[in-house]
């Protein structure tokens, strides 16, 4: 049925205990430097365990999750605020709205799907928000590998090259977020861009990352994760 196949795509915390430690270990850095959570909700995976500590460190969190997705045996239970949504679409566009960076930790297609719209989104101008990937035991240098190729080749600029920002470890990587500095030459004006897409998402706000914003994670989650 439907709900069985959608049931053996729900998250995966992948085959490695690092992963796992590295997501928890998240959540406490994001709780010690007074940061909130956007996620896509629910209380498996990766992202369970990251929602769980920034939840117990007494940080709020926000779990945007699509209708379909909500029974507790696709998602599991999602800790903090629940914001329902229609679809996948809506289900990004308000986590880049309500979000003042964004960060992945090692996924499948899901991760990578909306990795790289937000990074698409930065070579626009769309957004200037940082965007961190959290390169646990260089899970994604094979990516990065094929973008320096696409960067070699022309087909990425080395100023595009720079709009990811890379670490191994949790601490590391917020550092370089508080510290990041975007190199392209200006964000699309606030509100042309909510009226070209007003039929598609809600436009994204661009506060910087400071005490008391928020960070939404992005790993592997619910069916289309």
């Amino acid at each position: 049925s439907v709900q069985e196949d959608m049931r053996l795509l729900r998250e995966q915390p992948g085959k490695k205990k690092s992963y796992q430690d590295a997501a928890v270990e998240l959540g406490k850095e994001l709780v010690a430097r007074n940061i909130d959570l956007v996620y896509g909700g629910g209380s498996v995976g990766l992202m369970g365990l990251v929602s769980q500590a920034v939840y117990n460190g007494g940080r709020h969190v926000i779990g945007v999750i699509p209708k379909t997705l909500m029974p507790r045996e696709i998602t599991g239970e999602t800790v903090g605020e629940v914001k329902a949504v229609a679809d996948m679409h809506q289900r990004k566009a308000e986590m880049a709205r309500q979000s003042d960076a964004f960060i992945a930790l090692p996924g499948g297609y899901g991760t990578l799907e909306e990795l790289l719209e937000v990074i698409a989104w930065a070579q626009l101008g769309i957004h200037d928000k940082p965007v961190g990937l959290l390169n646990v035991d260089g899970y994604y240098n094979s990516l990065l590998s094929f973008i320096d190729k696409a960067v070699e080749e022309e087909f990425i600029s080395p100023s595009a090259r720079h709009i990811i920002v890379l670490a191994p470890t949790p601490k590391e990587l917020l550092e370089k977020l508080e510290a990041y500095s975007p190199r392209h030459d200006k964000v699309v004006p606030k509100m042309q861009w909510e009226m070209e897409k007003m039929s598609y998402c809600k436009s994204c706000e661009i506060p910087g990352l400071k005490e008391g914003n928020k960070a939404t994670i992005q790993a592997q989650r619910g069916s289309m994760l």
